[in-house]
């Protein structure tokens, strides 16, 4: 029978379709098989075999999410604060550079476990408390999701496979964002008044030195998702995220191809008169049909491979992680693409002061939430999880109930003072006095606020020796001994951790 058959693919659809039909969602059992609560197939630790992700498949990565429309839209958030091209290079560089390198420890500890953001928030936040901190990184996001057809059916996708589309994203994209960069050069002969004018400030009580922090802070607000999301893409890593180069690719592809669209923007100016930033409102001005549409094609490329890493595949994680009896990542993402239309984000991307007010209230967020991350794994747990507690009632990440107090606590410390700042982004007459400061680098404060007090709290106030193991349990690795039929799974039974081995 042929691939291309309607007979095939009609019964390829159905076997899609059909086991999704039911209420509950497909379940294979595995080790987990008692755990239906925490458990389903995207929510355990990804198998050895699955592990495909190389180095230069995170790079291609980091392309596809870089070299967007998205990211023309923060540039022009940046100098819309009134800076030149001079200034908002190194703004944009630093601040890629300091998101990358919490991304990549974030990133190490899914590459480690081989779990998502859903279960390795559990060992933070508690069983229970994992939910609040889902929805937390959940509910911005929905504003996000630019795609409908093309999108959904290829967000369908399993993550291992779409590696291959970021590595298609990778070969196109780039080339067009340098055509447009030379043709931009060319028009303006170096650059225009974007590259080598004077700075003006725009704001009405930001200096310069605020002015700055506002920028790196919308910069790192960009990507400061990922650095909770990173542990979803992480997990699939064959070695573990080996080495430290991608803490490099962030800064490196971001700032070269952030060079397109000052450059782009400076020749519109000077053929039709106005700065546009809007990346497709300058492609419609071309007069080649073939510039607009190879253009075209590759920005609908670079937009749909962004969205889908940085917004549909972490949502269905965490809708997944919500409610893991009824809801898979294939049904969450096909739950997202209903809500699309409706969230219109096409007007925040739009526009520089809406995306910069998003993206600044964004980091409020998730600064806070990945300080706690980090703090807890790498210095209160000392990079040591036992994985099979991650999915079990009543064990030693239950914590009070359910619930890590002092998660939320510490989230709270770092979040409250940044709230009157994020009033004033949104009604600059508004006088809170000099609350706006800090406001200005928000994700900066939230991180080294949340972290200092939840070590605090966790080393001084209530310390938390029953969430600690003196050995890390692993899941299964490459050139383990697989289980014989009559072996049994993992029950939810009492389970000793010392530090020569698990006793179950």
């Amino acid at each position: 029978m042929s691939l291309l058959s309607p007979t095939y693919l009609k019964a390829k659809l159905k076997a899609k379709i059909e086991p999704q039909l039911h209420l509950r969602v497909p379940f294979t059992v595995g080790i987990y098989e008692n755990s239906p609560r925490w458990s389903n197939k995207d929510l355990d630790p990804v198998p050895p075999e699955m592990r495909t992700w190389t180095g230069l498949d995170y790079w291609a990565y980091w392309c596809s999410d870089m070299l967007a429309p998205p990211l023309a839209s923060t540039v022009s958030s940046v100098m819309s604060l009134g800076f030149t091209a001079r200034q908002t290079i190194p703004i944009v560089f630093f601040g890629f550079l300091i998101i990358s390198g919490v991304i990549t420890a974030t990133g190490r500890i899914g590459a480690t476990y081989n779990i998502p953001f859903p279960v390795l928030v559990r060992s933070m936040f508690g069983m229970w408390g994992s939910y609040p901190a889902i929805c937390v990184r959940t509910a911005e996001m929905l504003c996000f999701f630019i795609y409908w057809i093309f999108q959904t059916i290829l967000a369908t996708m399993p993550i291992r496979k779409l590696r291959i589309l970021f590595l298609v994203k990778a070969v196109i994209v780039p080339p067009t964002f340098i055509a447009l960069f030379i043709w931009a050069a060319v028009v303006t002969k170096g650059g225009g008044p974007l590259v080598t004018g004077e700075t003006q400030l725009t704001s009405t009580y930001l200096n310069t030195a605020y002015s700055s922090l506002t920028g790196l802070n919308v910069v790192i607000g960009l990507f400061s998702s990922l650095a909770v999301n990173m542990p979803d893409f992480g997990r699939f890593s064959k070695d573990k995220l080996a080495g430290y180069q991608q803490v490099l690719a962030l800064p490196i592809i971001g700032t070269l191809g952030s060079l397109t669209p000052i450059f782009v923007t400076s020749a519109y100016q000077q053929i039709w008169g106005s700065f546009q930033w809007y990346m497709p409102a300058v492609v419609a001005s071309f007069d080649s049909r073939a510039a607009k549409f190879f253009t075209s094609f590759s920005f609908l490329l670079a937009i749909i491979g962004n969205q889908i890493a940085a917004g549909t595949y972490p949502f269905s994680n965490d809708i997944s992680g919500l409610y893991p009896k009824y809801i898979n990542i294939f049904r969450a993402t096909l739950l997202i693409s209903l809500f699309c239309v409706v969230s219109t984000p096409w007007n925040i991307i739009k526009n520089a002061a809406g995306l910069l007010a998003f993206l600044s209230g964004y980091s409020c967020l998730m600064g806070p939430m990945v300080g706690i991350m980090v703090c807890d794994y790498y210095v209160i747990k000392k990079q040591k999880l036992d994985i099979h507690e991650l999915y079990k009632d009543h064990g030693i990440y239950w914590y009070s109930g359910g619930w890590n107090w002092r998660a939320y606590l510490a989230f709270l410390i770092a979040f409250a003072p940044l709230l009157p700042g994020f009033a004033k982004s949104i009604q600059p007459t508004l006088n809170i006095g000099g609350a706006w400061k800090i406001y200005t680098f928000a994700w900066i404060y939230g991180f080294v606020m949340a972290s200092l007090s939840y070590y605090v709290i966790c080393t001084y106030v209530s310390p938390i020796p029953f969430a600690c193991v003196d050995k890390a349990v692993y899941p299964p690795q490459k050139g383990d001994v697989s289980p014989t039929d009559d072996s049994e799974t993992y029950e939810e039974k009492d389970v000793v951790v010392t530090s020569e081995k698990e006793i179950v």
